[in-house]
């Protein structure tokens, strides 16, 4: 019998998230007897919005999926905008049908308030997962491509999916069917879950320098408690001086003015993400004064941190 998936779309999805997770299926069944199946659902049965502002028709609303070996919520921006009791108590008895439960992009977010993850291991969109560590602060985030960890599987969504299905296919059905079907998509090659979500730092800011990438490093990961430049300059073995010299050469900017907007595009994120108030988001960024806060915030943005609130971004991701 052929395999069976179910999407469940909520609004404001992610179209390359699911596109990328479908379409492996159908080019799989190009080179085998039909090996896949899959239906789309909606809470509602009706047409779903995309982050991207298509409408895309779906099959069914809320049913038993007890036909389907897998059920993935595929979510977008704000994820949980449309999630209610129904939806959980629906999620809580799928998980029950279904062999393998999961979420694509922000779909975590869904499968978590539904009380559906325990110690398995989860991914999400990079964008999403501080507000997610916020919100759910034991579960087990990675910044994985994706993970599949027993009977969750997740993506971090994008072109993510496209990995995590061709995985599953060469696990199901061997490796050469599922190199036949990256093919078909003009892959150099099959990422692993390892692969990186992001662009190392050095790729992103186009940077050689050993010493700076690794402070960069050291800044992201600590945005609730900043370190001082005399810290960071340690870490490397370099004084604050040396330290200074490094920005401005290669970035054209002071260390602390470059901590302090990573800090705030974390707290741009956190507002648009989570119901954290304006004072949580900025303890949670590392600003003490949430009038320091608000000024430096509207410095960077042009915007006050209220306006900004639950704002999305016009970029389909």
């Amino acid at each position: 019998m052929p395999q069976t998936f179910q999407f469940l779309l909520m609004p404001g999805f992610s179209m390359m998230g699911l596109m990328s997770a479908v379409e492996p299926l159908r080019a799989a069944n190009r080179f085998s007897r039909e090996l896949f199946r899959w239906r789309l659902l909606s809470q509602d049965g009706e047409a779903v919005q995309s982050s991207g502002g298509m409408s895309l028709n779906v099959d069914g609303a809320l049913e038993m999926p007890a036909s389907a070996d897998s059920l993935f919520v595929v979510a977008g921006y704000d994820p949980l905008e449309h999630f209610n009791s129904r939806l959980g108590a629906w999620l809580r008895r799928a998980e029950r049908e279904v062999a393998v439960l999961g979420g694509i992009d922000t779909g975590s977010f869904v499968l978590a308030e539904a009380g559906l993850f325990g110690t398995e291991r989860l991914t999400l969109h990079w964008e999403a997962i501080n507000a997610f560590k916020e919100r759910y602060p034991l579960l087990q985030v990675t910044q994985e491509l994706f993970e599949i960890d027993g009977r969750r599987i997740t993506s971090a969504g994008g072109t993510s999916s496209l990995d995590l299905m061709l995985t599953l296919i060469g696990r199901d059905h061997g490796p050469e069917l599922a190199l036949n079907v990256s093919e078909q998509f003009v892959l150099g090659r099959i990422r692993t879950r390892q692969d990186h979500q992001r662009m190392q730092i050095a790729s992103r800011y186009d940077l050689h320098n050993k010493k700076l990438v690794q402070v960069i490093g050291e800044m992201e990961r600590n945005s609730e408690e900043p370190l001082s430049s005399q810290a960071l300059a340690e870490l490397v073995k370099i004084t604050p001086r040396q330290l200074e010299r490094l920005f401005r050469k290669h970035l054209n900017e002071t260390p602390s003015n470059f901590y302090l907007n990573l800090r705030l595009d974390k707290a741009r994120q956190l507002l648009r993400q989570t119901d954290l108030s304006v004072l949580e988001v900025g303890l949670a960024c590392g600003f003490e004064s949430s009038s320091y806060f608000s000024r430096c915030y509207r410095t960077r943005f042009a915007s006050c941190p209220s306006q900004d609130r639950h704002e999305q971004p016009t970029a389909e991701r």
